[in-house]
């Protein structure tokens, strides 16, 4: 077995527990609002960035506006859920059919030490060629995932090697860069099928 899989069961229950926190905490807060606040019903979520795509091209915020957009942070070393994340949102994109132009996937690797663009362009092609891999620096990656509100956290493993702890979810952003919801990692195919179908209605 490589040290980059040792660790997997932990990581992989512990990244699901960071985002049932997170949104918790996001809902309580929300509940906690004095009488008379006004509440937009939209939670703070996204944000400029720069980032690198798989074949090499510097890409912003800016680039995904215009469509309704599903992004999704981890790495290419994961071992169980962004895998199994990609496998399903592949899956997704398939059952959409048509609708599936009308939206960008993407995906960001939080591993600014070992996913480039060249990492990016060779894991991807096990999943929907639709699938964007971007990648940046170690200060870009920390401004994308304040920006999203993403944990990640390297966490060392016998041998010398890491794996990384990360938020699961797959954010979806309307057409406008405004966070929209998620869909949960374990979540009813059929329910993440359906707010994706209501994202591209909307957009």
């Amino acid at each position: 077995m490589r040290p980059r899989h040792i660790g997997l069961l932990v990581g992989g229950a512990f990244a699901i527990v960071l985002t049932l926190v997170g949104f918790t905490a996001l809902v309580k807060s929300r509940q906690s609002t004095p009488a008379g606040q006004v509440v937009t019903g939209v939670a703070s979520i996204g944000g400029p960035f720069t980032l690198t795509r798989s074949d090499g091209k510097a890409v912003t915020e800016r680039d995904f506006l215009g469509k309704p957009t599903a992004i999704f942070f981890g790495f290419t070393f994961c071992p169980e859920v962004c895998p199994t994340t990609l496998y399903e949102l592949s899956g997704l994109i398939k059952e959409l059919g048509p609708e599936a132009e009308k939206m960008n996937f993407v995906f960001v690797s939080v591993d600014w030490g070992r996913d480039g663009p060249k990492e990016m362009a060779s894991y991807l092609p096990a999943f929907d060629g639709r699938i964007q891999g971007l990648s940046g620096t170690e200060a870009e990656i920390e401004t994308v995932t304040k920006a999203y509100r993403v944990y990640y956290k390297r966490v060392p493993v016998e041998g010398g090697d890491y794996t990384i702890d990360h938020t699961a979810s797959v954010y979806l952003m309307d057409g406008k860069g405004q966070f929209i919801g998620t869909l949960a990692y374990g979540e009813a195919r059929d329910t993440m099928l359906e707010k994706l179908k209501r994202l591209v209605a909307g957009a």
